[in-house]
């Protein structure tokens, strides 16, 4: 299996990897200079950078820039007798650079109005594929979103299962209407998205927890919700609600291990959620 086919292949499924790369050698190491390893999220392993106790510290390197998403930079001396216990014939220094692979981010932008514009734009500049979804046709196409990947003009149940969601994946609902956004997010919080973020005020926010409730769908499912969507920077029309909300994207993909929702005014950042929706 070729390493960097296995990469794309991997992001295509929107899964994390680690590449470990030989960028430095001195002297006899039980590998070369370029060598690469290829660590998934699961653990197993493709290629390798020479064994022994070398490829296990790696392998573990590996695991937290996956987790991390930051690179690291490991440094080994192979003395006589180490390479010697370790069965190696060798006695050399290297520099490995091991760094995280992350799948492209897609949007998934549900509502093709003004604030979607704005979102799509907005979004396919900072880096993320966008794809719109809205149940008309003079909504959803390419003439009025240019930038976009996809466009779907159908009914949202049944765009549901073309959509491939992932950790990858960011979910905005903005739709034309209150009972649209909750059939969205009725979906959305069954999925494994990174992010789900849902246009309203805070009012309409716990009326649509509380009828999803009444469904059977547990409150814990909305703790990973934005809404109100955005950062709160004091937005009012559609292209600044638009940065809000990018700008709160771009916090959760660069800061996986922080608290990011700290940074938001959503109603769901804060404990008081609980005694909101009693």
């Amino acid at each position: 299996m070729d390493l960097y086919d296995e990469i794309v292949r991997l992001r295509a499924l929107g899964q994390k990897c680690a590449i470990a790369t030989i960028v430095q050698v001195n002297g006899s190491i039980p590998s070369y200079e370029s060598a690469k390893m290829l660590v998934r999220e699961d653990g197993s392993i493709l290629g390798t950078v020479g064994g022994g106790c070398v490829e296990g510290d790696v392998w573990t390197a590996a695991r937290e820039v996956i987790e991390t998403e930051k690179p690291k930079h490991l440094n080994f001396s192979l003395s006589q007798e180490a390479a010697y216990d370790e069965g190696l014939i060798c006695g050399g220094q290297l520099n490995i650079f091991v760094e995280p692979i992350i799948p492209h981010p897609q949007a998934l932008i549900f509502g093709g109005g003004h604030v979607s514009k704005g979102i799509s734009r907005i979004a396919s500049l900072a880096g993320f594929q966008t794809s719109i979804i809205d149940d008309r046709e003079a909504f959803a196409n390419k003439e009025r979103f240019p930038e976009a990947v996809a466009t779907y003009a159908d009914d949202y149940e049944a765009v549901f299962d073309k959509l491939l969601i992932n950790a990858a994946t960011y979910i905005v609902i903005v739709t034309r209407g209150h009972r649209d956004d909750m059939r969205v997010l009725r979906w959305a919080v069954n999925t494994q998205a990174k992010y789900i973020a849902m246009i309203g005020s805070k009012r309409k926010t716990i009326s649509v927890v509380k009828e999803l409730e009444k469904e059977g769908i547990p409150r814990e499912a909305f703790e990973k919700v934005c809404a109100p969507m955005g950062l709160e920077i004091g937005a009012e029309t559609p292209e600044e609600i638009a940065i809000s909300v990018v700008a709160e994207m771009i916090a959760v993909r660069r800061a996986p291990s922080v608290d990011w929702r700290a940074l938001s005014k959503s109603v769901f950042a804060h404990d008081r959620l609980k005694a909101l929706l009693k």
